[in-house]
């Protein structure tokens, strides 16, 4: 499940803030905020796109570098988040 919303979240990001440049490099760490990639309204779409996507709600006090600046972090959010594919 990780690999899928690390690879839906970086497609979203490609597509909205690299303008579909996917030859830009994106490693799974690399700080999207330092990088320039995206701006406290970037990180409000981030936010909006993962709700949607995923059927959360994202609280203001989750709306942290912690959670959403990289790839990585924002695919364990996510994750912890979402739920449990054996909670059927």
């Amino acid at each position: 499940m990780s690999d899928a919303i690390r690879d839906a979240v970086k497609a979203f990001v490609v597509e909205n803030f690299l303008f579909g440049d996917a030859d830009h490099p994106l490693a799974d760490t690399d700080s999207l905020i330092e990088n320039g990639i995206i701006d406290s309204t970037g990180v409000l779409e981030l936010v909006a796109f993962i709700e949607d996507r995923y059927g959360i709600t994202v609280a203001d006090a989750d709306i942290v570098p912690a959670n959403l600046d990289s790839l990585a972090r924002i695919t364990a959010f996510v994750a912890s988040k979402s739920p449990s594919p054996t909670a059927a």
